[in-house]
């Protein structure tokens, strides 16, 4: 167990504990002469205990569940502070050791050795439980960072390997259509350069862009994948207003190449369907749908898209998100519905 509280904490929780006790006997029995020097004697042994307790007995008995050898190095320790404090109080202070009582008291009697274990038992009990709840906080919050930090950087890592992974597939088709020396290719450098713009600059260390942007971004990615395909249309309907609405950036990105991925395989005429609304719940619904040869997945390979996508969406969103996808009459349909975040 770690010294997790500093040092001056300590010094100002026993000061206000000793001003507290010293005040409230003395005024108890109208005698603050003789309240500061039992709290005096008091103190010296209340406060070897706790840490005491806290730094050796603690981590060496309890932590490993030796809680027989606890008990019995706690009961010695109680004897031996018995000893002491009853010693001091009668060459110190009084011959009468407990002058609080109604009688003369005898050392070692056993209402005496009782109410002097209780009374450490109880300072013990109340200043241990104040320093592991603060360090329990401390921890709680430690541990808070931590897993915020790891969060951004798993998040960062899942969007620097989408992002070579998209730009991969992207110089592969730039790369196909200078072999066939079309004269697309500079139209796709253009859109392949604002593209990687995007990336680089306007989404940068954010967690959320505005919805329009990544549209943007999307459309430009559409026309670069309808120049690279001879017979492709795309139908994209947006039935909200979005000025307001941002999401996670590159979060839809996968869900439309997949839908180019696997829906371009030996098929004439790809047909895909894109549908975006702000749901009344303040959520996006995102839909894409796409034709496909039945043939096509057998001989198709799983890409890191999708995958990382799911990930993202646990990690951004927990449990607070739908993504579903099935094959219906040649169709793959693929939904997400996310929260949004409405610009200040």
């Amino acid at each position: 167990m770690k010294f997790e509280i500093k040092i001056q904490n300590h010094f100002w929780f026993w000061g206000l504990y000793f001003l507290l006790n010293f005040l409230r006997w003395g005024a108890y029995f109208n005698d603050y002469e003789y309240s500061f020097k039992s709290n005096i004697i008091e103190f010296a042994l209340h406060i070897p205990l706790v840490y005491f307790n806290l730094f050796v007995l603690v981590p060496r008995l309890v932590l490993k569940s030796k809680y027989l050898q606890y008990t019995l190095a706690l009961l010695a320790t109680l004897a031996c502070i018995y000893i002491l404090k009853t010693g001091l109080t009668y060459f110190v202070i009084s011959k009468d050791i407990w002058p609080e009582a109604n009688r003369d008291y005898q050392p070692f009697e056993i209402n005496h050795i009782l109410a002097v274990c209780i009374g450490e038992l109880y300072v013990l009990a109340m200043a241990s439980s104040i320093y592991l709840t603060l360090t329990w906080l401390k921890e709680r919050e430690r541990n808070r960072i931590l897993t915020e930090n790891q969060y951004k950087i798993k998040l960062k890592y899942l969007k620097t390997q989408i992002q070579p992974h998209f730009f991969f597939n992207t110089l592969n088709n730039l790369y196909a259509l200078s072999l066939e020396q079309s004269n697309k290719v500079p139209d796709v450098i253009i859109k392949l350069s604002k593209l990687m713009e995007y990336v680089l600059y306007d989404i940068e260390g954010t967690q959320f862009v505005p919805l329009i942007k990544e549209l943007d971004y999307i459309q430009n990615y559409i026309e670069i994948e309808k120049l690279r395909f001879e017979n492709v249309s795309v139908a994209f309907n947006l039935e909200s207003d979005i000025d307001t609405i941002c999401v996670p950036p590159l979060l839809l990105i996968s869900l439309i190449e997949n839908a180019f991925k696997h829906g371009g395989i030996n098929n004439e005429a790809l047909k895909i369907k894109i549908n975006c609304k702000i749901t009344p719940e303040n959520k996006l619904f995102f839909e894409i749908i796409n034709n496909f040869t039945p043939s096509q997945n057998e001989n198709s390979k799983n890409g890191i898209g999708l995958t990382n996508t799911k990930k993202r969406l646990k990690l951004i969103f927990k449990n607070d998100y739908q993504l579903s996808h099935k094959i219906k009459f040649n169709f793959y349909i693929i939904r997400l519905q996310i929260p949004v975040k409405n610009e200040d």
